[in-house]
């Protein structure tokens, strides 16, 4: 397996007044979406998405997704949490003629069936209030397929809404791809059938004998798309463990692997976002250590 060299950009600092704890700084970081020069990340233990400056330095700030706040410990807060993994860019449409941001929740606990959706304006901006959205009807089906729901990806290939099913030490990952019409007509409020077009289980290699799996994904302007892998010692979705080693995909856009490349040196990578110029990818990530005391990281690597 080839190797991709991974380089911190910057930690992802806050304005403390924007914090429901008054920390200086975003840990846990699950999901990235660009637009502009503008990062959106969302973690998977805040009641909020933050917003960043592409620039490196930059202080970013908070937007509220949920009401309320989560407790204090550790134990409490991964209990309580929505679980927030993945976030994507969704197309315009009459009610967001700017086209919007959904987040989603993991799924891996009843009460992790939480999405938030935010408006975008012509220039990029997020423009609140959140709507919050039961993701029971997109996670039905999958749930019925997998033993342990864990929804860690979310982007929109061609015509296709794809779902990265993160798979564990006794579990496969998959790729789970809905009819973006569908989807887009229940985000709307109509009714809808939100049943799979397809499922594919994806074996993405092992470091140090661990599996990867999937920990996010992002579409590419060819038609296929990338993706980030840890390689987690633990053998259930709610569980953290040692990570092991990271790695970087492609997929053609019927989930065929092409391609996978370690990161060097190891970062727990779980939010990616790439840009395809001059015959090179940049990838931006961001990362979650595990720890409430750690700040996530930006990253880039470039292919």
């Amino acid at each position: 397996m080839s190797t991709l060299i991974y380089r911190q950009v910057a930690t992802l600092a806050i304005d403390p007044a924007d914090h429901p704890r008054g920390l200086s700084f975003l840990s846990a970081a699950s999901g990235l979406v660009r637009v502009g020069q503008r990062l959106y990340v969302v973690a998977d233990d805040e009641n909020h998405i933050g917003v960043f400056n592409a620039d490196a330095g930059s202080t970013g700030r908070l937007i509220r997704l949920f009401d309320g706040d989560l407790p204090e410990s550790k134990k409490q807060r991964k209990a309580e949490k929505d679980d927030l993994e993945s976030l994507l860019r969704l197309p315009p449409t009459a009610a967001w003629p700017s086209g919007a941001l959904l987040a989603l929740g993991s799924g891996s606990r009843p009460n992790r069936f939480s999405g938030a959706l935010l408006g975008l304006d012509a220039n990029g901006e997020a423009r609140g209030p959140a709507r919050v959205v039961d993701l029971s009807p997109l996670y039905a089906d999958p749930s019925l397929r997998f033993e342990a729901l864990n929804i860690e990806g979310a982007f929109i290939v061609d015509d296709a809404l794809l779902l990265l099913q993160r798979g564990s030490m006794r579990s496969p990952s998959a790729v789970i791809r809905f009819p973006l019409d569908r989807v887009m007509a229940w985000l709307s409020g109509a009714p809808a059938s939100l049943q799979p077009r397809a499922t594919v289980e994806c074996d993405l290699g092992k470091v140090e004998g661990v599996p990867l799996t999937f920990t996010d994904g992002c579409a590419l302007p060819d038609g296929s798309w990338l993706f980030s892998a840890v390689a987690e010692q633990t053998g259930n979705s709610y569980d953290d463990g040692a990570c092991a080693g990271a790695a970087i995909g492609i997929a053609r856009g019927d989930g065929t692997l092409q391609e996978v490349r370690r990161i060097e040196p190891t970062r727990k990578i779980e939010g990616i976002d790439a840009r395809v110029a001059g015959g090179k990818m940049t990838i931006d990530v961001v990362t979650d250590a595990d720890d409430p005391a750690i700040p996530a990281e930006l990253g880039e690597t470039v292919w």
